[in-house]
């Protein structure tokens, strides 16, 4: 896919990092700090849960939609997991490198090695967020909201997935003691993303 390397001025700022490791809350902080960044809203085919709001937690679409997505080429990358598929869409992210932005994008790995194969590098920053071995993400995850052993059973396969993620970051983020002290750090992974636009 040609995304007009040379019209990309922006920076991409990558985040990966397993449930429970406290990105949501760090990238909230980001987004207060840098108002202009912006942070893409993915795309997904698994159903609405209580509290979200479509357009700003994730585009619903139906598995059928998103099928067609596919066949449309709307997807700057996408992947499946647990049986629900989840994708970026060019349009959250391609106008606005060109308009020389920031944009933060919460990814898997499978994500990241097809991003890695469309954007130039040097526009692109990996960062893994460490939060604590397995029992320490359980335990947030169960004393956040209720969830089945299925669910659990699900989100460790997938922790062990993104585990290996790690080696690709250009920046890991230790979360595991002082949140604040996490939040510094990805604000300098901002800083950085600003001074990299052309």
């Amino acid at each position: 896919m040609n995304t007009g390397d040379d019209d990309i001025r922006g920076h991409v700022v990558l985040v990966m990092a397993p449930m429970g490791s406290g990105k949501g809350t760090i990238i909230k902080h980001a987004l207060q700090k840098f108002p202009t960044a912006h942070l893409t809203v993915s795309c997904t085919s698994r159903a609405m849960r209580p509290g979200e709001e479509n357009g700003k937690h994730y585009h619903f679409v139906s598995r059928e939609e998103f099928d067609q997505k596919i066949l449309n080429d709307d997807f700057l990358e996408w992947a499946e997991f647990a049986g629900n598929k989840y994708g970026t869409l060019k349009s959250e992210i391609i106008p606005r490198l060109k308009e020389c932005e920031v944009v933060i994008v919460e990814i898997e790995l499978q994500g990241v090695e097809q991003l890695l194969e469309i954007l130039p590098r040097d526009h692109m920053t990996i960062t893994y967020i460490e939060a604590g071995g397995w029992e320490v993400l359980k335990e947030r995850a169960i004393a956040r909201a209720p969830i089945s052993e299925e669910d659990l059973t699900a989100r460790h396969e997938r922790y062990l997935i993104e585990k290996q993620s790690k080696p690709m970051a250009d920046v890991i983020i230790n979360n595991s003691e002082d949140i604040n002290i996490a939040c510094a750090e990805f604000d300098q992974v901002m800083e950085a993303a600003y001074q990299k636009c052309k």
